[in-house]
């Protein structure tokens, strides 16, 4: 049994910072073979970038057949993945 490897998302997540934001996670990521726990609970200034980077981590969790949980997301990007129908990927 692995433990999991707990990711925190920055403060700060919009278009100017995702991409660095996801290699900066996906580098770490790479460190460990077990499942990850992306804790989003930081977050207070973001836009649909956010969703953004949570998803390419889910897709990277996927690629290295882990299982990744998010925990903490605020409640205004829970409702943006609603509107984009992806709230079901994040749960």
């Amino acid at each position: 049994m692995s433990l999991s490897l707990t990711l925190a998302l920055p403060l700060r997540i919009t278009h100017a910072e995702a991409q660095a934001t996801v290699d900066g996670l996906l580098a770490v990521a790479q460190t460990q073979p077990g499942p990850m726990v992306l804790d989003a609970s930081a977050l207070q200034v973001f836009d649909t970038s956010a969703l953004a980077v949570i998803m390419a981590c889910q897709r990277a969790a996927v690629a290295r057949g882990v299982q990744l949980t998010v925990q903490g997301l605020p409640s205004r990007a829970q409702t943006l993945a609603k509107v984009y129908g992806i709230s079901a990927l994040l749960a």
